[in-house]
């Protein structure tokens, strides 16, 4: 089970088997799986009470072969470098799935922010960005919120780096607050896009929409959203499972009230609208659409077997082992896989990079609809390449990142 639960492995796994069916050279694995950058910085902070303290950071730019890096920055105190070096790799394949011209970063400092002060918290940042501003840049590498980083920290990013540059350079990073140079739309990206290929797959199996019964594990940022977007274009959700429980109504839930409910209360469950359910048994609830949004390995050989979704998308990131993934061919669940059912969010903020150096902002319905062309186009890729080579759908978005990068590494060539 450990082996199994592994997302590095998994990702080398499904590496190799799209690897193979594109007969790339043992040379271009080789430049594919290597990092282009890994920088490791030490960060001395005067904290509040007076004392130094030196903090490590790290920023890895996978691949900047389709264009500059893009990827968030983590503050946690269990960041490694092999964390960082997947994640940076993860996001080369994500960003070319959806055929952004971006490479794949990914960045982190190993610390508690729930001990910090904001004051520590904008030193730090600020350091780690004047250690690694020659690396960083519009054209370099743009990093964006990840885990314990937000908007203010994306504000101080662009901050430092302006003021070293002698400009204002908005582009630098992504998810910025709106008046700084963020753009509309990010917040519910993710949600949004997870709503869109959901549409899409329902649509191409023949399924209606209207009182698709959907359930949803996380009602954060993207579970909650998706569940709203979903809900309000007529799906039927009928369970919301969280890490303290799960509430399921047959009927469906009203998803507004019990955002409100969660607000006052902390918790979803002893929602007046619903019941308390086994989050267990909320998973394995017989439904047209699971939307796993909370955390990886959550479909596991363990529980996949009583999996009674038809589609399956994945909000978060590796909700599915491989040996999951098995169980669910043969069950005949349609995955939309996390590289393409969560790109939503990178997808908005190419548009926010785009924007900033326009100098020009869309409206909110201009940048919907053209999240929805992205994710819309690029989900028949992945069908259309799933069917050529007889594939299961995470296999095909493999195929289809990896072919997009391996291109232009041929079409560039090796520079010596």
């Amino acid at each position: 089970m450990e082996q199994e639960l592994n997302p590095w492995r998994a990702s080398e796994a499904r590496f190799d088997i799209a690897a193979d069916h594109l007969g790339l050279d043992e040379g271009l694995r080789k430049i594919l799986r290597t990092s282009s950058k890994e920088i490791t910085v030490h960060i001395p902070v005067q904290l509040d009470d007076g004392r130094l303290e030196v903090f490590t950071g790290y920023r890895v730019l996978h691949s900047g072969a389709r264009g500059p890096g893009k990827g968030g920055i983590r503050f946690a105190p269990d960041v490694t470098l092999d964390e960082v070096r997947a994640l940076a790799a993860a996001m080369t394949w994500k960003c070319a799935v959806v055929n952004l011209p971006f490479g794949g970063a990914k960045g982190g400092v190993i610390c508690n922010p729930h001990l910090l002060s904001l004051g520590e918290l904008e030193r730090i940042t600020r350091r780690y960005t004047a250690e690694i501003l020659p690396f960083l840049g519009p054209e370099r590498d743009v990093p964006a919120p990840d885990m314990n980083t937000n908007e203010q920290t994306m504000a101080w990013i662009m901050d430092t780096y302006s003021m070293h540059v002698g400009c204002t350079v908005t582009a630098v990073v992504t998810g910025k607050p709106l008046d700084l140079g963020g753009s509309r739309g990010r917040s519910e990206a993710t949600g949004r896009g997870c709503m869109i290929v959901t549409q899409e797959a329902l649509q191409l199996l023949g399924l209606k929409q209207e009182g698709a019964r959907v359930v949803v594990q996380g009602f954060g940022n993207v579970g909650g959203t998706a569940a709203k977007l979903m809900a309000q274009a007529g799906f039927k959700v009928i369970s919301i499972i969280e890490i303290d429980g799960a509430v399921y109504n047959p009927n469906g839930l009203d998803v507004e009230a019990l955002w409100k409910h969660r607000a006052e209360t902390g918790s979803i469950t002893n929602f007046p609208g619903g019941e308390n359910i086994d989050p267990g048994e909320a998973m394995c609830l017989e439904c047209e659409v699971f939307v796993p949004a909370a955390r990886e390995n959550v479909i596991t050989s363990m529980n996949a077997a009583g999996i009674r979704a038809r589609i399956i998308c994945e909000g978060a990131n590796g909700p599915t082992t491989p040996a999951a993934d098995e169980i669910l061919q043969d069950k005949d669940i349609f995955v939309i896989p996390d590289i393409l059912a969560n790109a939503g969010g990178v997808t908005v903020s190419y548009f926010e990079w785009v924007q900033d150096r326009q100098g020009f902002f869309w409206n909110e319905d201009m940048i919907n609809q053209r999240l929805k062309e992205v994710m819309v186009e690029n989900f028949r890729r992945v069908v259309d390449c799933a069917k050529k080579y007889k594939v299961d759908n995470r296999i095909a978005a493999n195929i289809l990142a990896l072919d997009r990068v391996a291109f232009a590494i041929k079409l560039r060539g090796i520079y010596a």
